[in-house]
């Protein structure tokens, strides 16, 4: 499995250049990020370039599907996330449900699925996926709508489009649910991507009640070719942090 190392985590305020070439020097090969607007795209693909990490995914600039009124401008926001996503070759949008509207929840889930779907023609003429982020709503995210990895996996099933799927968050998951492995064998199709910190705390990812050794050799096992982004606040100067996940998880 590929590791993934979350820019803002860990080298949030340097130059996206420098933080590539760190990304680089430490044996990694992909990096995320989040927001894109107020990048400069031409300085950020040289810097891809020269470095040879990959960017794997950014966000989408809104995330309110919960919102029906707000289709119309999250759809002309995924537009123009796509096109920026082509520009630096990333080929995964993240998003999310978007805030609890107040509303019933059947009426929020019919919102999503309805979004999700006009969504579809959008992401096959980029050729990108939009990967739908369930968050933990006890700690992280109380406003949050979708925080069940069952809803977002049926979301995504009712979006009937491969190229809209899950990221499935180990460290939201865990809190919310737990389970982590066995819901992971019954939907690994419909995962695009992995997010992992240590829970809790959201730290370093030994830091925490997860087994992460064993997790990520059952993963290797089942076969998920996916990546898995290191998302964590780090403990330790963030060189050293990434240097000893290496160190202990061998990727």
């Amino acid at each position: 499995m590929r590791f993934c190392v979350a820019l803002p985590c860990f080298f949030g305020a340097m130059e996206m250049r420098e933080a590539l070439a760190r990304v680089r020097a430490l044996g990694y090969d992909a990096a995320e990020t989040y927001q894109w607007k107020g990048l400069d795209l031409d300085a950020v693909r040289g810097a891809i370039e020269e470095s040879g990490v990959e960017l794997l995914s950014m966000c989408t600039t809104d995330f309110r599907l919960t919102v029906p009124a707000a289709r119309g401008e999250y759809l002309a926001g995924l537009r123009e996330s796509c096109e920026a996503a082509r520009a630096l070759g990333v080929k995964r949008l993240i998003t999310q449900g978007g805030p609890d509207t107040g509303e019933p929840r059947a009426a929020q889930h019919a919102a999503i699925e309805q979004t999700l779907r006009d969504c579809r023609p959008i992401l096959e003429h980029y050729g990108v996926t939009l990967m739908l982020e369930p968050l933990n709503t006890r700690i992280n995210h109380p406003d949050a709508y979708l925080s069940s990895s069952e809803e977002a996996f049926d979301l995504v099933r009712k979006a009937d489009s491969p190229y809209v799927r899950v990221i499935y968050d180990i460290y939201h998951q865990q809190i919310t649910e737990g389970s982590i492995l066995s819901n992971v064998r019954a939907n690994l199709p419909l995962i695009a991507h992995m997010h992992a910190a240590g829970s809790d705390g959201r730290h370093e990812l030994w830091l925490g009640e997860n087994d992460y050794g064993y997790i990520f050799k059952e993963l290797d096992r089942l076969g998920y070719r996916g990546a898995c982004g290191l998302e964590y606040s780090p403990t330790l100067p963030p060189e050293q942090s990434l240097a000893l996940v290496k160190e202990r998880y061998g990727n």
